[in-house]
Parts: structure tokens; C-alpha cells; sequence
């Protein structure tokens, strides 16, 4: 008998071979937690329900990814989660958020991207992206940039690489009064960002994605065309019908969709958390769960596969109360109104137990994890032995892993 230390097949280059996958149960048992379960999503099967969120890294270099998204992206992809989806990707370069945000408007940027999702792929990990497109919330300082300069959230200038005469929204309001005034986007030129998202998807074809999903939350643009606090237009793409602030960004949805034969998810805002009600006297005063609902049940209409529900992000003076699953009263309702559509959540979720029982008593679907996946990229691992299982560590790992 021969024993080889064989590579995974179908992938460039030569990585060990995991058997069973990494992050997935060694042992099968009667009373199997739901996070390590596996779920198939139209033509994709997830070995589990933990995916990392989208993170911005601001660390693109014209809107490429670099070797610090291939070392990112791969210690989570190396360490058990059942999927990554890649950060804001922009459309257009007007669209980043900063300049030194991800981009997928040219084919050079595509080639990084392969290497990434190569690498995911060898670790028997799903990779996807978000695609986006910032909108009034366009060409600010990255995080570290602003704190250092001393500055609030403002708008990045032309010596400072960024485009303030280019930023657009739905109306002409913009994010705080440290941000520019937002041009208004015409017609025209949505269907321009409708033939930018078209191009991209057609890119994340070639680079071999699992998965999409398009931002549709935190202040962005599709979020501010949704939102009656942002989006004022006159004509049918705006004003207080709520059917006319969805109509643009569920005409793009639609264009993702037919375009895009893999799993489409949709990232949103379920709330603006503005002061006040969400409706009053038959007026709406800001964007909430009941029209969240309403989203995502025309969402389900037009074939996306899942929700990934947030909040906040539309407006500078919001009061979040910030407390451990802070989403998922807002994922719940959501999967209420909408049972059949999947849900996913995000937001201050750390404790693998309260996972596993949001999943347990059918508030969500998928579990998003962020920062909690930053500060320990071994948190499924770690995860499954609080829950009672062992699960595959990598097979480099595993002598670090002999007491799970």
C-alpha cells in the first residue's frame, strides 16, 4: 500500500488535500448543530452556515487586489468557514468608497482575483463578491487616513486622489455636511451603472466566483435610492411611493439576475435608524422594517437567493443600540413576511451558542460574521467544540488542534 500527500485536483498549483473538508464535521452525530450543516443555495452546496462578510480592506491598488486580500481572504478560507464573500467591489471607479478600494470596472483587475479564489477553492471553501457602488458616500479617506488626519468622515479631494466632482446619488442631499452635495443621476447614466454591474458579473464568470452579492445597504447607492430620507426625486425612480423608490434598484437587481446564473444575494439596510417613527400620518419618515419587507419580498419575486440583513449606514446622526445580534430582530421579521426567501444576518454575533440558536429557531438562515472572524480566523473551529463536535482543522493545523 502507497501513502502520498496528494493535492486537490482541479486547481492550479499544488496545496494537501483535506478529506473530509475543512470545517466539516469529523463525525456524524443525531443532534448535528445547524451552523455545521450544509445548505445548498440554487446550484451551490455550502459544507456549513458560517460565511465571512464582506470587510473593506482599503488596500487596492487602483481597484486590484494585492497579496494582503490573498493573505486575508485565505487564513479564513484555510480555517473552516463554509464561505467568503470579498469585499465592496466597485463597478465603476467613481463608485469606491475610497480610493484605495476594490474595483472590477477593467480586466486587469481580474487576474488577483483568480488567485484568490484559486487558493479559497484548493481550501474547499466557496468564494463570492460584493459588488457596489458608493454612491453620495463616494471618494471618502479610509479609516485609519481619517482618525491620523484628525478629520471627520469628508470628502477626499483631487490631490488626495479622490473625485468630488464626481459623486452622484439619487437626489441632491448629501451623507453629513462634511460630504459633498451629490450630483443627481439622470436616466441616462443609470443605465450606465446597470451596464457597469452587467460588466462585472461577466468578470466574476471568468475569475470563477460562487456567488454574488450586490450592496444594497449602509448608505450606498442602491440603500439611498430606497430611502425617503435620501432620495426626493419627482419622477418614477423616487418621492414618498415606496414603489418608486424600489423601482431602480429592483430594475438593477433584475439585470444581476438574468445576467447571473449562480447564487445573487442582496445585502440591505432594514433600517435607517433615524429619530422617529418609520411612518407617520400616511407619510414615510424614514426607510424601516416594514418596507424592508416589502423589499424583500420583491426581491424573492425576481429569484434572489438570499437577504443578508444589516441596518444603519444612511444617515450621519443615527442612534444604533449596539448589543450582540443586533440584526436579527430585523431577520426574523423579514423570514416572517417571507418564509420561503433565505435570510442571512450580521451584526455583533460572537457567541457560536446564540448562533447556532438563531439558526435553530428560524430567524436566519446563514450566520455573517465580521469582525469576530478578524479578531480569530479559527472561530469555526473553536465554535464547533463549544457546540459539542469536532470538525476538520487543515491539515497543517491539526497538531494545533488535538485537544478539540
Amino acid at each position: 500500500m502507497k501513502f502520498t500527500n496528494d493535492g486537490v485536483p482541479g486547481v492550479s498549483g499544488y496545496f494537501p488535500y483535506n478529506d473530509p473538508e475543512i470545517g466539516t464535521p469529523l463525525k456524524k452525530t443525531e443532534s448535528m448543530p445547524l451552523l455545521f450543516t450544509p445548505i445548498t443555495i440554487r446550484n451551490v452546496t455550502f459544507k456549513n452556515r458560517i460565511f465571512a462578510a464582506p470587510m473593506c480592506q482599503y488596500s487596492s491598488d487602483n481597484g486590484h487586489a494585492t497579496d494582503w486580500h490573498l493573505v486575508h481572504i485565505g487564513s479564513m478560507a484555510s480555517r473552516g468557514v463554509g464561505a467568503i464573500c470579498m469585499e465592496a467591489t466597485s463597478v465603476v471607479p467613481e463608485g469606491r468608497i475610497s480610493p484605495e478600494d476594490a474595483g472590477l470596472w477593467t480586466d486587469s483587475q481580474m487576474e488577483p482575483l483568480k488567485r484568490i479564489v484559486n487558493f479559497a477553492h484548493a481550501q474547499g471553501t466557496r468564494i463570492g463578491v460584493q459588488l457596489a457602488h458608493a454612491g453620495r458616500k463616494a471618494s471618502t479617506y479610509a479609516p485609519w487616513v481619517r482618525e491620523r488626519a484628525g478629520v471627520r468622515n469628508t470628502t477626499v479631494s483631487i490631490e488626495e486622489n479622490g473625485w468630488p466632482n464626481e459623486v452622484v446619488g439619487p437626489s441632491p442631499i448629501p451623507w453629513s455636511e462634511d460630504l459633498v452635495e451629490p450630483k443627481e443621476l439622470n436616466k441616462d447614466q443609470l443605465t450606465e451603472i446597470e451596464e457597469a454591474f452587467i460588466a462585472s458579473i461577466k468578470r466574476c464568470q471568468e475569475i470563477g466566483f460562487d456567488f454574488i452579492e450586490i450592496h444594497g445597504a449602509h448608505g450606498y447607492l442602491l440603500s439611498s435610492f430606497v430611502s425617503p430620507l435620501s432620495n426626493i426625486r419627482s419622477d418614477e425612480f423616487g418621492g414618498q411611493l415606496l414603489e418608486n423608490r424600489l423601482r431602480w434598484p429592483l430594475q438593477l437587481i433584475k439585470r444581476c439576475r438574468d445576467a447571473w446564473s449562480k447564487p445573487l444575494f442582496v445585502r440591505i439596510s432594514a433600517t435607517d435608524w433615524a429619530e422617529g417613527p418609520e411612518q407617520e400620518n400616511g407619510v414615510w419618515k424614514q426607510f424601516g422594517i416594514e418596507q424592508s419587507k416589502v423589499y424583500a419580498s420583491e426581491m424573492y419575486k425576481l429569484g434572489i437567493d438570499l437577504v443578508h440583513v444589516s441596518s444603519g449606514g444612511n444617515w450621519s446622526n443615527q442612534k444604533i443600540i449596539v448589543v450582540p445580534g443586533v440584526h436579527v430582530p430585523y431577520a426574523e421579521s423579514i423570514k416572517q413576511a417571507n418564509p420561503q426567501q433565505l435570510v442571512g444576518v450580521v451584526g455583533v454575533i460572537t457567541d457560536p451558542k446564540l448562533a447556532e440558536a438563531y439558526l435553530q429557531e428560524g430567524k436566519a438562515d446563514i450566520i455573517f460574521l465580521a469582525r469576530a472572524l478578524m479578531r480569530n480566523p479559527h472561530w469555526p473551529l473553536e465554535a464547533a467544540e463549544q457546540l459539542g463536535i469536532r470538525v476538520k482543522a487543515a491539515n497543517q493545523y491539526e497538531r494545533a488542534f488535538d485537544r478539540l
